[in-house]
This record gives structure tokens, C-alpha cells and sequence, in this order.
């Protein structure tokens, strides 16, 4: 779901002087009609007035939503990297169960919090999490802080993650800029992302900012994910639905765009071109297998330096060497 990266000469906020850099190559007037674009208030008016009052009748009922508690918040936002609302919500709540607090976090064997981690992938993100947890008890009093430079100071917090958690935590009026949200500003000012984008990722959070409506903040940033996981998708976007339809730059030949995509994509994939290596064969498949061997483990247990494929319920056989032997 996130981006953690911000380039070139914009500030924290996203906002940043205007250039041709903002833009893809060879696609200069598409500044200047951008430009245009962001000067009708009426359009801007109309694209926020109908969005949010789409969300106000269609709003996803999501536990993060219940809460302001920026250690939840900052849960959610990190287990929903990459991985689907559906596989994260009983995660998310299992989580809080184990994990109620910041410090509750901190004080854990990091072995849990990877075996509560399990099955989300990119575990990664359970360690980061941990350190997160580990300084802010140890240099915060144990409260995430509210600033979204304070946020980004922070181990394994980049910029997404920093403004969602001063937007959804604290309401903060600040873009926060997933995929979903970006294919929804794309189509609605610049036209269809396909078959490549016409506005850099800089440019995106640029306009992102403008488009925040001020003390909306939260709403709106709500409005534009679900909107994009719900009509305007990224393969199937429901346009005779949409009740932006009428002021969206994209929706006159967004459909077309998309089927002449997938009809590329078809072809790719009967000529090889698209063929890609199975998931077995993968580092990730290899690491998510030890850890389910090290998850089984009870505390003080270990297992021996060389383990074989075999033992990790790995396919080949060959062997896994690890530098010394691993105890949980």
C-alpha cells in the first residue's frame, strides 16, 4: 500500500516548487494543463463535495477507524503495507490482544512478536515495529509523537506512514498518498496512469496537498482509499457509477486504456516474456519457511546450524546453512 520515499526540492508537507521534473518526460503541457486544472475552485469544490458524501454513505466499518490511539493507528498502518484489509483484520486484532500498548510491545521477546507477526509477510515490519516501540518508550514517555518530521525521525517510519499517523491519529490536515489514492488523483486531473503514468510521484503528493480540504483532513484521505479499492479500481473501475464521472479527465477512455493493457499483458504472458520464477523458488517463500520452523520453537529451545531444505518443508534438496545455531 505505501511509497516511503519523497525527492527532489518539496518540503515535508509534500508541497515544493513547481518544475518540469514533476511531470513524466516528454510530457511538458501536461503541467500547464494541470495548472489550469487546480485554478477551477469549482471543479475542486465538486470533486470534494461529491467524494465526501460518497464516504459518508459508503465507508468502510474498519476497527482503525474506531480509535484516534496513535500506537493503533501506527499498527494498522504498518501490517496494511503490502497485504490486504481482509487478512489484516484478524491480525490486527490478535495483535492488540498480545501487544495492548507501546510499552507492552517494547518489553516483548522479539521472538513473539515475530511468531504474532507470522503470515503477514515481510516480517521485517515486525522488527521495525519493535524498535519504533523500544525508542519511544525509551525518548518519548512512550507517545508517539504528532509532527510528521518527528514521525519520519523515527526507525522504519517513511513518509507515508509518518502523515497517516498525523492524519488518522491526530487529525492533521496532511495528504496521505497510498496506491489506491494516487490512481484516483491521476484520473481525476491528469487522466489514465496507463499504459505509464503522466505525473511523478513528487508531482502526486504535490497535488495531494492541494486537494486536502482544510479541517476534512481525515475524512477525506478515508474517502479517496475506499473510493479507490471500491469504484475506481485499479483493472475494473466502475465509471457508470462514479459520481465523479462527469469532472474525471480519465473517463472518456480509462476503459479502453485498460483493456489495450491487458491485451499487452495477455500477449507478454503466451510469448514468455512475463514469465516469472514460482514463489518456491523465492528468498521470501525461503524466509518465511525458517521463520515458521523458528515460530515452532518454545523458549530455550534451538536448532542446529545446517537445516535441511527438507526440514523447512522446502521442495529442492540442498541445504540451508545459517552461521550459528538458532535458539528462540
Amino acid at each position: 500500500m505505501s511509497n516511503e520515499q519523497k525527492t527532489g526540492t518539496t518540503t515535508d508537507s509534500g508541497a515544493g516548487t513547481r518544475s518540469r521534473e514533476d511531470f513524466a518526460p516528454g510530457d511538458a503541457p501536461v503541467a500547464d494543463i494541470l495548472a489550469i486544472r487546480l485554478t477551477d475552485t469549482t471543479r475542486i469544490a465538486a470533486v470534494q463535495a461529491r467524494l465526501l458524501a460518497w464516504y459518508a454513505a459508503h465507508r468502510r466499518d474498519l476497527p482503525w477507524r474506531q480509535t484516534r490511539d496513535p500506537y493503533r493507528i501506527l499498527i494498522s498502518e504498518m501490517m496494511l503495507q503490502q497485504t490486504q484489509v481482509p487478512r489484516v483484520l484478524p491480525r490486527y486484532l490478535a495483535w492488540l490482544e498480545q501487544f495492548p500498548t507501546l510499552a507492552a510491545l517494547a518489553a516483548a521477546p522479539t521472538a513473539d512478536v515475530l511468531r504474532a507477526w507470522s503470515g503477514l509477510g515481510y516480517n521485517s515490519r515486525a522488527v521495525r515495529l519493535q524498535q519504533v516501540a523500544r525508542l519511544v518508550v525509551a525518548d518519548y514517555g512512550g507517545q508517539l509523537p504528532a509532527t510528521v518530521a518527528e514521525l519520519r525521525a523515527l526507525p522504519g517510519i517513511g513518509d507515508y506512514t509518518a502523515r497517516a499517523i498525523a492524519c488518522f491519529a491526530y487529525e492533521r490536515d496532511v495528504p496521505v498518498l497510498d496506491t489506491n489514492v494516487k490512481r484516483v488523483l491521476h484520473r481525476v486531473f491528469a487522466g489514465p496512469e496507463v499504459p505509464r503514468a503522466d505525473l511523478t510521484d513528487r508531482r502526486l503528493w504535490a497535488l495531494a496537498e492541494h486537494m486536502v480540504p482544510a479541517g476534512q483532513g481525515y475524512d477525506w484521505n478515508q474517502a479517496l482509499m475506499d473510493f479507490g479499492s471500491a469504484l475506481c479500481t485499479a483493472r475494473k473501475p466502475a465509471c457508470l457509477l462514479c459520481p465523479l464521472h462527469d469532472c474525471c479527465t480519465a473517463a472518456p477512455t480509462i476503459i479502453s486504456a485498460l483493456a489495450e493493457q491487458q491485451r499487452v499483458r495477455r500477449h507478454a504472458t503466451r510469448t514468455g516474456a512475463n514469465r516469472a520464477a514460482p514463489f518456491t523458488s523465492t528468498t521470501r517463500y525461503y524466509r518465511g519457511q525458517t521463520l515458521r520452523v523458528l515460530g515452532a520453537l518454545t523458549s530455550g529451545d534451538s536448532i542446529a546450524a545446517a537445516v535441511t531444505v527438507t526440514e523447512l518443508d522446502i521442495m529442492q534438496p540442498s541445504i540451508v546453512f545459517m552461521p550459528s545455531a538458532l535458539a528462540i
